[in-house]
């Protein structure tokens, strides 16, 4: 457990990608030691007693795993477990959770590094379709940012769209910051509903139709929401069920991941081929906060990443559970 910890400690300590390297390959060795269904997935693919001696050369564990397996490195008891969205006949992911502590400091660091302390703010969320089932991850991380706002009229809001809309107007006529978190549907519900000015809020889409209606290209809903809500800042939040930690984009559809996190695009043809820039493909996901599952994902994401280390989701080649990915044609 010891080593673990300083392992924990490291991962919000990262300054530079020497640090992110160093980190992630001894990540890659504790997990390799530690978690049976990882290291059955290496010895497979590269053979047994394998160690890469570079951060790129670590493999990427399918997210499919998440649905068949249980993934989790170390001994630790489960403290909680995350599970995705998904139809009656759909197979959930399941994130088998040892450390609800190092998700929430992932979540909270995440949010300080574009934000700023939540308590500037007055955080609602609009997230019907995920407070309508248990254990998503999304409600337990807008929960704990909600508790940290202390504002009154900081909390979760259903179906109560005109009670949404009329706080959402007086905050802004008391020119309160505000954060609105929501699913695309409800936001879309809501901007057609109670058009309004609202110069001092931001909203943070999480994505997803959910069924719910057509499916939206981001550039389209963000475009809309402008348009019903002008004056307000119109962001991104990228997450899933399986990783602990988020990315954002504040601008251009263009999400920025904090320091413990990485994205990589692998070629669709060769997905064991070096990462590529300015080219869509699958996109890998490095989130060392996975400490105790899994680090190393290979999502159902189509993505493309930018030399200023920035990316973007262009879409999804499965119906897998995915927040902040709205479905585009390539």
């Amino acid at each position: 457990m010891a080593g673990t910890l300083i392992l924990e400690q490291r991962i919000f300590d990262i300054r530079s990608p020497q640090d992110f390297e160093a980190l992630a390959l001894d990540v890659f060795d504790y997990q390799y030691r530690s978690n049976p269904i990882y290291k059955g997935f290496c010895d497979h693919l590269k053979g047994p007693a394998f160690k890469p001696s570079r951060q790129k050369d670590i493999p990427h564990l399918p997210i499919s795993f998440f649905k068949s397996h249980r993934v989790v490195s170390g001994n630790d008891p489960v403290k909680a477990i995350f599970e995705s969205s998904g139809t009656s006949a759909a197979v959930s992911s399941k994130h088998f959770v040892c450390s609800t502590a190092l998700y929430e400091q992932a979540y909270m660091e995440g949010f300080r590094r574009i934000y700023g302390e939540p308590d500037q703010y007055a955080i609602m969320a609009l997230l019907p379709s995920y407070l309508e089932r248990k254990n998503a991850s999304l409600v337990y991380m807008a929960a704990g940012l909600i508790r940290a706002s202390t504002h009154e009229e900081s909390g979760f809001y259903l179906d109560e769209l005109p009670i949404l809309g009329k706080k959402l107007n007086d905050l802004n006529e008391s020119k309160v910051p505000v954060i609105l978190i929501g699913v695309s549907f409800a936001l879309l519900d809501l901007a057609e509903a109670f058009p309004m000015a609202l110069d001092h809020t931001t909203i943070l889409e999480t994505g997803g139709m959910k069924g719910r209606g057509r499916e939206w290209i981001r550039e389209e809903l963000h475009s809309y929401l402008s348009q019903q809500f002008p004056g307000a800042r119109i962001h991104s939040e990228y997450g899933m069920t399986e990783l602990l930690s988020q990315a954002y984009a504040t601008k251009k559809g263009r999400f920025n991941a904090p320091p413990w996190m990485q994205v990589q695009i692998r070629d669709m043809e060769d997905p064991l081929s070096d990462a590529i820039t300015d080219r869509s493909g699958g996109v890998n996901i490095t989130d060392l906060a996975n400490l105790y599952s899994c680090s190393f994902i290979a999502t159902d994401d189509l993505g493309r990443c930018h030399e200023d280390g920035s990316f973007e989701i262009l879409g999804r080649f499965d119906h897998s559970d995915i927040r902040g990915c709205n479905l585009m044609v390539l």
